[in-house]
């Protein structure tokens, strides 16, 4: 069983759709027993990294996730729970992680250059919003079902830096974004893979089979 943890953090129904699509057992919980039970955790998340990580401390279950992490249970974080994983944000102050990850989360628009345009200057738009191809830097089974240059779907602002020994795919948007991070038995996707149509679901099976 696949324990989809829930914090009051995000949309939770295409994800679990996706899975079940797949034809695989899954649980919507913030409970205890789930996350103990479950032989994979997933931590899905949209908004801001403050507010996120203050609600999953409040359902008590940190402690258990960093457990069964421990004992070697695969945890794949989504989105903005890619980015609980790591050690610290930089959005809008400085905010503890996980620390499951090393490195940090900043902002996409501090960190892109510069561009003449027409007699003016300008960036990329922030935030990160479409279709980006995947470029796979070390080999690793949650590719298993997907090639190098697969587009999938990102949306954010914030990204992880000084990651470069966790990371392995990226897309580039003026700078390197880690698209796929991965510690031992914990995996983060900056891209939403049930958003992210076949290419997507090959990953989510992927994981399934670790």
């Amino acid at each position: 069983m696949i324990a989809i943890i829930d914090y009051g953090v995000g949309n939770l129904f295409s994800l679990n759709s996706s899975l079940k699509y797949l034809g695989l057992g899954t649980k919507i919980t913030n409970k205890e027993a789930d996350l103990t039970a479950a032989d994979r955790i997933i931590l899905p998340g949209v908004g801001a990294f403050e507010d996120a990580i203050a609600k999953l401390n409040n359902t008590g279950l940190v402690d258990t996730i960093l457990e069964r992490v421990s004992a070697g249970i695969p945890m794949l974080g989504i989105c903005l729970g890619m980015q609980l994983l790591f050690e610290k944000s930089f959005e809008y102050g400085t905010h503890q992680g996980l620390g499951l990850i090393k490195g940090e989360i900043a902002s996409i628009e501090a960190d892109l250059p510069l561009h003449e345009v027409v007699n003016k200057v300008q960036k990329l738009k922030v935030p990160h919003i479409g279709w980006n191809s995947l470029h796979i830097e070390k080999e690793d089974p949650i590719f298993k079902y997907i090639k190098e240059g697969d587009y999938v779907y990102y949306v954010h602002g914030f990204y992880g830096r000084n990651c470069v020994e966790n990371t392995i795919a990226s897309s580039i948007y003026d700078i390197r974004i880690p698209g796929v991070v991965k510690e031992k038995n914990v995996y983060g996707t900056q891209f939403h893979p049930e958003k992210s149509g076949t290419i997507g679901l090959n990953i989510l099976r992927a994981f399934a089979e670790i």
